[in-house]
């Protein structure tokens, strides 16, 4: 097992009397990439921006390269090397798709050698880089959106539902640069409601409902699992699944 670069243990999270998260524990290994599949309003989105500091009265210890960061502000985790692409992408949409990019980096040329390597990732990018945010199609925004949170080289990458609004081919288009993306030293996060193609691009993958995590494992023995949408997205567990 790949030496941990983010651990989770015991994560509480509420909104007022609602209670989010249930005692979450996870890992994500450096060059990982784990998913976390549930439904829509399972606990995935509030996992995430735990994991990034945004929300407060979050009980339990979040770790990040054997470090405690449970308390530590949203740009001091990115600091350290955490990026963050939101559900809903949030590009600049008066801005050109490079300087999308540019207004994201920290490295002393300004970012131009660091967009380059994400125009690798996303060529479609590249095609577009002096189009207007606003002009994009959803995936083109969506590629945008991840590629602005590579442009401080994290090493992880929280990806919260990128498929999210896109077409079958745009969807698999974006969650295939997943492996690419690990493959260059980068660990992932992806939270994910499309069970099928999040396990196929994954490593491990952590399964979430109602707040608690009730199955974890390697991503092929879930898709070898069974009917994962009825499983999975709120129906009954498969027989042997951990609770």
């Amino acid at each position: 097992m790949n030496t941990a670069l983010l651990e989770i243990e015991g994560l509480a999270a509420s909104y007022g009397q609602i209670e989010a998260l249930r005692g979450v524990s996870l890992r994500v290994g450096a060059g990982e990439a784990v998913a976390l599949v549930g439904a829509n309003g399972a606990g995935k989105s509030t996992l995430m921006k735990c994991v990034m500091g945004m929300l407060a009265g979050v009980s339990g210890v979040v770790r990040f390269d054997g470090k405690d960061i449970t308390t530590r502000s949203v740009a001091s985790r990115a600091d350290i090397g955490i990026g963050y692409s939101p559900e809903g992408r949030r590009v600049f949409s008066g801005l050109t798709v490079h300087e999308n990019l540019l207004v994201a980096s920290r490295d002393k040329d300004g970012g131009r050698a660091r967009a380059e390597e994400v125009y690798a990732f996303f060529p479609a990018l590249k095609e577009k880089s002096q189009a207007m945010g606003w002009a994009l199609s959803g995936g083109q925004q969506q590629m945008l959106a991840i590629g602005r949170a590579l442009m401080l080289r994290p090493r992880l990458l929280l990806l919260d539902e990128p498929s999210l609004g896109l077409s079958p081919l745009l969807m698999t288009e974006v969650l295939n640069r997943v492996r690419d993306i690990t493959a260059s030293g980068t660990a992932v996060l992806l939270a994910e409601q499309n069970v099928h193609k999040a396990l196929s691009v994954s490593h491990r993958a952590y399964v979430i409902q109602l707040g608690r995590v009730v199955r974890s494992s390697a991503s092929s023995e879930l898709l070898a699992a069974g009917d994962l949408s009825s499983a999975f997205l709120g129906g009954s567990m498969p027989t042997g699944a951990n609770r």
